[in-house]
């Protein structure tokens, strides 16, 4: 299994109407973000501690909520909030 983000509970749901040039934004602190978490728990699907709690994290153009799911060696976009 490999890291990877999603949009909970889909893209059209979390994202939908948000200008194209702040999604890339978004995807591309998603995929750093991933990197990192897989940096941090090398074997994700073994963790057993109490899972992180969501943060905002701030892009240009507004922010987005983002969720690492250690066992499931996963991250979510939550909601995104563009200005």
């Amino acid at each position: 299994m490999t890291w990877r983000w999603e949009y909970d509970p889909s893209e059209e749901y979390v994202a939908g109407g948000a200008p194209p040039a702040f999604i890339a934004e978004v995807e591309k602190k998603a995929d750093e973000l991933i990197r990192a978490a897989e940096a941090l728990y090398l074997d994700g699907t073994r963790y057993e501690g109490v899972g992180p709690k969501s943060e905002t994290v701030d892009v240009p153009g507004g922010m987005f909520v983002f969720l690492i799911v250690p066992r499931f060696q996963c991250g979510y976009v939550l909601q995104v909030t563009w200005i």
